[in-house]
């Protein structure tokens, strides 16, 4: 019983939120808190609840249910855009998991050769895309200046505002 009464202790301070304004909900048996440690089994759970578990897991453990759950999801899962969602969830959960690990690795790891078509691969790669456009206008800011330019030319050739071109100016040595 001590042991129950510690496990509910502990959980209620991970609980996210102040339930307070749902009390009536839980009391009337309507609404039930439910742990993710306590659903048994990823591999007898349906397929989007045990990719939540993933959350929860252990790096190594981890590692395993998202092999299983991706051959579950081309499997089981019949439409593409699912698919593609579920493919994208457990992507998501495993890049915050394993935030040291590039992409490569992952795709290695994991059998994702889909990842480069996730939302979240087109986003990273272009937001990868635009900060290597802006270091390479920032680059060629002092060239251009020292070549003659106006701080005014400049800005219109490389698309940059006055004011950036002034203030790189004002941070060079």
């Amino acid at each position: 019983m001590v042991v129950n009464n510690k496990l509910h202790t502990s959980r209620k301070s991970k609980s996210s939120g102040d339930i307070k304004h749902y009390h009536e909900f839980f009391t009337s048996g309507r609404v039930r808190r439910i742990y993710l440690d306590e659903l048994g089994e990823a591999a007898s759970l349906p397929i989007g609840i045990a990719t939540a578990k993933l959350v929860i897991a252990t790096d190594d453990i981890a590692i395993a249910q998202a092999r299983l759950l991706i051959d579950r999801t081309k499997s089981e899962i019949g439409s593409p855009l699912k698919q593609e969602q579920l493919l994208q969830f457990i992507e998501t959960i495993l890049a915050y998991k394993f935030p040291a690990m590039s992409r490569e690795e992952m795709e290695e790891m994991f059998g994702l050769s889909e990842l480069k078509q996730t939302r979240f691969y087109q986003e990273a790669f272009q937001e990868g895309i635009e900060e290597g456009e802006l270091k390479g206008k920032l680059k060629a800011v002092p060239a251009m200046l020292a070549a003659g330019l106006t701080v005014e030319q400049v800005a219109e050739a490389l698309d940059l505002s006055v004011q950036e071109v002034r203030q790189l100016t004002k941070n060079q040595p």
